[in-house]
């Protein structure tokens, strides 16, 4: 099947997403649409899946031109989705979820199970997927999910199939083996349409890539392009994909964290007994697929978790059983992962948010009464400092891009002396360019003394920032690494596998396969 997309244009009020898009994918082809979070790929994937209308343009099918009510059309028309986050039912069976929708009957409309077991086990064999078609979601591992998600795709005989974001909640073994069924589809004569930021990954599967930036198509790009030429033309200049820092000098160990249990509303640990020191001048990096109880860890030495039991020890202060305010008081700053949610108040100017933690201090406040010849000053120094991109300080932070509201929550917990500075998931939707300076500050602040821990579900931010590494998975510490430590290593980490058996089978596998790749070259 050959499918075209002509001239396709999707607008949100004033925002246009997508701006006249041209994009031909080719029978049996694995066509990569690269970009950064928000360049529009999934909102004109969203186009093509029949779940928004185009307002204008037309989808083009072997020459002739189709319109999609809803997904149904879609898929009817031999067009599957698999969508960053899954569309499963947890308590339903792999085969439940697969024929969802389109059950099969026998008499009398019995659901035939049978028949679905049927379904997903000769899909599963055809393409070496190991799915039980018995097993409940629930019970899944995040990979083995997504070829459910897969499996329910081809079920409906789709003959491409758009994949969104694939590897965000994958470890790096999980994104190897998806790149490897990637090139099984491809062989079986199946178009895939791959959605990603990541340009290890593009480089390791795509046929061809189209680069969309700010809604629009600037141009197509050689898969043997450089990780750097792609980030270029992702982002229209040139950037630094390495950060720069010299080596950790610790100092004395300011953060210590014993037996630290939190407790979530049903009364499960989603932290378990985790236990570390940091000392001034290092970056602890936490590592592990998201939900693994990172957020719940960060959280609790906020302040933000209450059902918490163990020790938090910051510079001889006991932080367990304290308020946000006392937190942050004892010197902790804090980026937290949704910084449009709980990082600032969207309808506060930059410079009321650039104060939100300090504004009863003396310096912005005398009497109850905000001194706002020191406010304005200050957001003046801030937004020069930390180079936020805006027309004035008293346009509302809502009304920035992702970037330059990434940077007001930086310049706000950075523009005071810290004990510990946590920064959680600190890149998250950023392009290139944001990347790098947030990258900057970070190490600067570490090489002023201040203890940082980062937490990123990104491997390659990790191994770039960290100068040791702590893996969590299901609440626990798998275990704490250097920062050098193999990409191999990390993954088996991250799938539960303790550390010394996690070196030793990455070992083995790197002797196995000495051309093959090695711990530095996987697809995450």
């Amino acid at each position: 099947m050959k499918l075209e997309l002509r001239n396709i244009t999707k607008r949100f009020g004033s925002l246009v997403a997508n701006d006249r898009i041209n994009l031909e994918i080719l029978p049996g082809e694995i066509h990569a649409l690269l970009g950064e979070n928000g360049a529009g790929k999934s909102t004109l994937m969203n186009v093509l899946y029949g779940l928004y209308d185009p307002d204008e343009g037309q989808i083009v099918i072997d020459d002739a031109s189709v319109t999609f009510a809803g997904p149904g059309q879609a898929m009817a028309a031999g067009i599957g989705m698999v969508h960053q986050h899954f569309m499963l039912v947890p308590v339903f069976t792999v085969a439940e979820n697969v024929v969802l929708g389109h059950e099969p009957v026998k008499g009398g409309g019995i659901l035939d199970l049978a028949q679905a077991r049927q379904k997903v086990k000769e899909i599963s064999d055809r393409f070496g997927f190991d799915v039980d078609p018995d097993a409940r979601i629930e019970d899944l591992p995040v990979g083995v999910q997504q070829r459910v998600e897969i499996i329910k795709a081809l079920s409906r005989d789709a003959q491409v199939l758009i994949l969104d974001e694939p590897t965000a909640v994958l470890t790096p073994q999980e994104t190897d083996e998806l790149i490897e069924i990637m090139g099984q589809l491809k062989a079986a004569g199946t178009s895939i349409v791959f959605i990603t930021h990541k340009l290890r990954e593009v480089r390791a599967i795509a046929d061809r890539i189209t680069v969309i930036r700010r809604g629009a198509v600037v141009g197509a790009a050689d898969p043997q392009s450089t990780e750097t030429e792609l980030a270029s033309l992702m982002v229209g200049r040139s950037v630094n994909l390495g950060v720069d820092k010299a080596p950790a000098q610790p100092g004395d160990v300011r953060l210590k964290v014993r037996d630290l249990v939190v407790y979530d509303a049903a009364g499960r640990a989603s932290v378990d007994g985790v236990s570390f020191d940091l000392a001034r001048g290092e970056i602890l990096a936490i590592a592990g697929v998201q939900g693994n109880g990172q957020t719940e860890l960060t959280e609790a030495i906020l302040g933000l978790r209450r059902n918490v039991v163990g020790s938090i020890n910051l510079g001889g202060n006991e932080l367990v059983g304290r308020t946000v305010r006392q937190v942050l008081d004892a010197g902790v700053g804090f980026v937290p992962e949704d910084r449009s949610k709980d990082g600032i108040v969207k309808e506060f100017s930059i410079a009321e948010n650039l104060i939100l933690d300090l504004h009863d201090k003396p310096e912005f406040s005398r009497a109850g009464t905000l001194r706002q010849s020191e406010v304005t000053a200050n957001a003046h120094r801030r937004v020069e400092e930390f180079d936020v991109r805006t027309t004035g300080i008293d346009v509302e932070a809502g009304k920035l891009s992702g970037g330059n509201q990434q940077k007001v929550v930086l310049a706000r917990e950075l523009s005071r002396p810290l004990e510990l500075f946590i920064a959680s998931q600190p890149t998250r939707g950023l392009d290139v360019g944001s990347i790098e300076f947030v990258h900057q500050r970070i190490v600067a602040e570490r090489d002023n003394g201040t203890p940082v821990i980062i937490v990123s579900t990104e491997l390659d931010e990790v191994l770039s920032l960290a100068d040791r590494i702590l893996v969590m998975y299901r609440g626990k510490v798998v275990g704490i690494v250097p920062a050098g430590t193999s990409r191999d290593v990390l993954g088996l980490m991250m799938a539960g596998v303790p550390q010394h058996e996690a070196v030793a089978q990455a070992a083995a596998h790197h002797k196995a396969t000495p051309s093959g790749a090695d711990s530095q070259g996987g697809a995450l």
